[in-house]
């Protein structure tokens, strides 16, 4: 385990799944992670003292963030824009208005935006990184979730025009892209997998087991939160340098094109 305690890393949408796992890595790695998080959670409570509320959704939210990572802590080294809006309501093209669209583009790309516009005078001081959770849905887009797909996309192709950007002032800019990982998303009452249950005409318990095969995952299994963070410390690690612009995709081997 890393000791250079100096390291703060700024983690958005903490409070569960995904974003919590990166939040207990990188702590375990030796950062001092400050998290932002619509809901402090109980469990992201008990993995740090310096979680703040804030709401990603707002055009301010991520100043607020970033400003209090600075304020208490000096410099950022890390920032991991996890936070992300679905399609809503879930449907195709013609089910979705206008502002179904603006909520999901501006949870899922603006507020990344924003979070680097603000960060990124103290992660060029520092000569950081910036780690962008996308989604296999980027390439492999899906109907009933277009405009998540569409956002995401948006959220990779950023992560690469930054890495090019500015690159030769020391930044690394790299995204991963999960396919399905077994959060309570999936497991909350009415979720997908009690959609997909219901379609099947089976117990959602029970049909726990047949989801990856429902969904498509070659190997029999969903990520867990854990995988996904495990990449983030080793991007924001440094041990391949000259790895910027990457888009590592960790989906079980539903995508067949590269």
């Amino acid at each position: 385990m890393t000791t250079n305690t100096r390291r703060v890393a700024v983690v958005t949408g903490a409070g569960r799944g995904i974003g919590l796992a990166v939040t207990r890595a990188l702590i375990a790695d030796g950062y001092q992670v400050v998290a932002g998080s619509r809901t402090i959670t109980a469990a992201l409570r008990d993995a740090t003292s310096d979680a703040l509320t804030v709401d990603l959704a707002t055009p301010e939210g991520a100043g607020v963030l970033i400003r209090h990572a600075i304020d208490r802590h000096g410099q950022i080294d890390l920032l991991v824009n996890n936070v992300a809006g679905t399609s809503a309501p879930a449907g195709g093209f013609l089910e979705l208005d206008d502002n179904a669209w603006q909520h999901t583009v501006n949870l899922t790309l603006m507020a990344a935006v924003r979070a680097i516009r603000a960060a990124l005078p103290s992660l060029l001081s520092s000569a950081g990184a910036i780690v962008n959770i996308s989604s296999v849905n980027a390439r492999l887009a899906q109907p009933r979730l277009v405009a998540q797909s569409a956002a995401k996309a948006a959220l990779t192709n950023l992560g690469k025009a930054l890495a090019e950007e500015f690159a030769g002032r020391g930044l690394r800019v790299n995204t991963i892209s999960p396919g399905p990982v077994w959060t309570d998303v999936w497991r909350a009452p009415g979720g997908p997998r009690d959609v997909l249950a219901r379609r099947a005409g089976a117990d959602p318990e029970d049909f726990t087991e047949r989801l990856p095969a429902a969904v498509g995952v070659p190997t029999g299994r969903f990520a867990e939160p854990a995988e996904i963070a495990a990449l983030v410390v080793f991007l924001a690690s440094g041990q391949v340098p000259n790895m910027s612009g990457a888009d590592l995709v960790i989906d079980g081997g539903m995508l067949k094109a590269i």
